[in-house]
């Protein structure tokens, strides 16, 4: 059995690791000359360095994810974060850390803590969180009027659920609805001890999901075409099945089953029309909505963040991340007969940048500062929104307010997740599809879980499966 993969982002990738475990010959096939999708990185040509388009961070909670890292050898690249660190624009700060006790009390001692909240609405959040832990979690009702009629006020909401809400779903109280919103909390913080453990990788993203994987499927026999960009898929006129994909050089390509794992907003050119007009699970699709997010690399003449990573609370920026450029390490590459071979690789090193272009900083004085839900800071544009971030951390950090920017860039994906909007399943499909031999895969399909590289690794799983047993039905 062949199956062709149609994209390479995380949840393509997810499929193509079960599907070869199998022992099925796969072909994946990805616009982009790398793969990993939305986690990618670029040099930046000033620096010099990688950067990552947007930092992906990944949480205890995300099972699936942690064992697609596993199975590959991925999960060596990751750092575990023990400890969060608050910052308010007074400049103060608090730390976030689990206790040695069962949950949800472990976490009991870092909520009173936080010195952003008082007395009085520490109560009101236990009081939310206890709510959230009771009711029904498939209901998805919206979540900021159920929040206030369970206690909450607007300092609540904005200081305590929009911080890790915005963050972890790419919308705020005011929109989301409550079925995600409990996901996070409950599973992320209230039903087990490390579920809210932040795991960071160590290297780019380029690599992680590049280089490493591409050894992977060198060894496992799997075609991977870069640069192969998908016009359409087409239709076999006598059953519903698809016979072929064109690509844009107008060649056909076959095979017995098709995983297409592309963004939600890309199905309606790649597949036929008449589909969503004969089908209501493709016609549903048309009603998802994406959700921008921008970050911010910054980089200063010293370091200005004295711990790894931050979380912003009240201000425009939400997440900041201390980046440092790894060296060069052992990878492996192929030879011309396919056969891995090990050598020193200085991919991960900067690029040869003239001495005078080149910013006179360490590592360390790298930020980047991650925006989530950022449409209404989009306004601004971005120069206006730099100036503003900039000011800002000059206020959060006191290192920041003597140091002088030397280079920025910022980066916006426009529609970089699906929004979670009250009642949003009804639109998410599952990944077997009405055509016997087609099955989709994204973290925009039905996987019970919001936006995240858990839900793309579990449709990606998903999506190999329904192609498994769809073979085994046909054989």
């Amino acid at each position: 059995m062949h199956v062709l993969v149609i994209g390479g982002g995380l949840a393509g990738l997810a499929a193509i690791a079960a599907l070869v475990r199998k022992g099925i010959t796969v072909t994946l096939l990805e616009a982009r000359p790398r793969l990993g999708g939305r986690a990618g990185s670029f040099r930046d040509a000033t620096t010099g360095q990688w950067v990552d388009v947007c930092q992906h961070v990944a949480m205890g909670c995300c099972t699936q994810l942690r064992h697609f890292f596993r199975s590959l050898g991925l999960d060596r690249y990751l750092t575990s974060q023990s400890r969060l660190v608050f910052l308010t624009p007074d400049g103060r700060h608090s730390y976030f850390r689990a206790d040695p006790w069962p949950a949800p009390f472990h976490l009991g001692r870092a909520l009173l803590g936080a010195h952003y909240l008082t007395p009085g609405e520490k109560l009101r959040i236990l009081r939310g969180l206890t709510a959230l832990l009771r009711c029904d979690p498939n209901d998805d009702p919206p979540l900021e009027p159920w929040l206030r009629a369970h206690g909450q006020t607007d300092r609540t909401l904005n200081r305590f659920w929009n911080t890790v809400l915005v963050s972890a779903l790419n919308e705020s109280c005011a929109t989301v609805g409550r079925k995600y919103a409990r996901k996070v909390f409950v599973e992320g913080f209230l039903q087990q001890r490390d579920g809210w453990v932040v795991h960071l990788p160590t290297v780019p993203l380029d690599r992680l999901y590049g280089l490493e994987l591409q050894t992977f499927f060198a060894r496992s026999g799997v075609t991977v075409r870069l640069q192969t960009a998908v016009r359409r898929l087409l239709l076999d006129p006598t059953t519903p099945r698809i016979a072929a994909v064109e690509l844009w050089d107008g060649s056909h390509l076959h095979a017995d089953h098709y995983i297409l794992a592309v963004p939600f907003y890309r199905l309606p050119d790649l597949l036929p029309p008449s589909l969503f007009e004969l089908f209501p699970y493709f016609a549903r699709i048309r009603q998802l909505e994406a959700a921008p997010i921008t970050s911010l690399h910054l980089w200063f003449d010293r370091p200005v963040l004295p711990w790894p990573h931050a979380v912003v609370v009240g201000g425009i920026s939400q997440w900041l991340f201390r980046r440092v450029e790894p060296m060069a390490a052992e990878v492996v590459v192929l030879d011309g007969e396919n056969r891995p071979q090990s050598h020193r690789h200085d991919r991960l090193t900067p690029a040869p940048v003239p001495e005078e272009s080149r910013p006179a900083a360490s590592d360390s004085s790298y930020l980047q500062v991650v925006i989530s839900a950022s449409a209404d800071w989009l306004r601004w544009g971005h120069a206006e929104l730099q100036r503003r971030v900039v000011e800002e951390l000059r206020h959060l950090l006191p290192a920041a307010r003597s140091a002088h920017l030397l280079h920025a860039r910022v980066i916006t994906e426009h529609r970089a997740t699906f929004r979670p909007l009250p009642g949003v399943d009804r639109w998410r499909p599952p990944q077997t599809s009405p055509l016997h031999n087609l099955a989709l895969a994204g973290d925009w399909t039905a996987t019970n879980w919001p936006a995240t590289m858990e839900s793309a690794v579990r449709s990606g799983y998903l999506a190999a499966q329904a192609i498994l047993q769809r073979a085994t039905h046909c054989s």
